[in-house]
C-alpha cells in the first residue's frame, strides 16, 4: 500500500450534519478498497483564491491514508460526483524522505 494525502473542500454553507456525513462517506471508500485511513486534519473555513461556483469561502480538509492505486481511483471517481465539494487534490508519497515527513504530519494531526 502506498502513502497517500488527499486535500478536499466542503462548501461552507453544509450544516455540521452533512459535514460528518461526507467525512464519514469519503473515509468510507478508502477502507472499503482495502484502504487504511491514519487522519484526517480539519484546517476550517478559509477565504478561496478565486470564487468557486459562487462561494468565496471553504470548509478546508486533509485525509492521510495509506491504499492501492485502485482505491485512490475509485476515491477520486466518487469525489468527482459529490456536489458538496468545491476541489479536491491528491498526493501519493513515494520517496523514503517523503514518507518519512508524511509519517511526522500524521503525528501532527493526531
Amino acid at each position: 500500500m502506498k502513502h497517500y494525502e488527499t486535500m478536499f473542500i466542503l462548501k461552507p454553507t453544509l450544516s455540521d450534519e452533512e459535514k460528518s456525513k461526507n467525512l464519514e462517506n469519503i473515509q468510507n471508500v478508502v477502507t472499503t478498497n482495502g484502504g487504511e485511513v491514519l487522519a484526517l486534519d480539519k484546517i476550517g473555513v478559509r477565504e478561496l483564491a478565486y470564487p468557486i461556483n459562487k462561494f468565496e469561502r471553504g470548509d478546508y480538509y486533509i485525509l492521510y491514508f495509506k491504499a492501492s492505486p485502485k482505491a485512490v481511483l475509485e476515491l477520486e471517481r466518487q469525489m468527482r460526483y459529490n456536489e458538496d465539494l468545491l476541489r479536491f487534490m491528491t498526493v501519493k508519497y513515494e520517496t523514503k524522505k517523503d514518507i518519512k515527513r508524511f509519517e511526522e504530519m500524521v503525528k501532527n494531526v493526531q
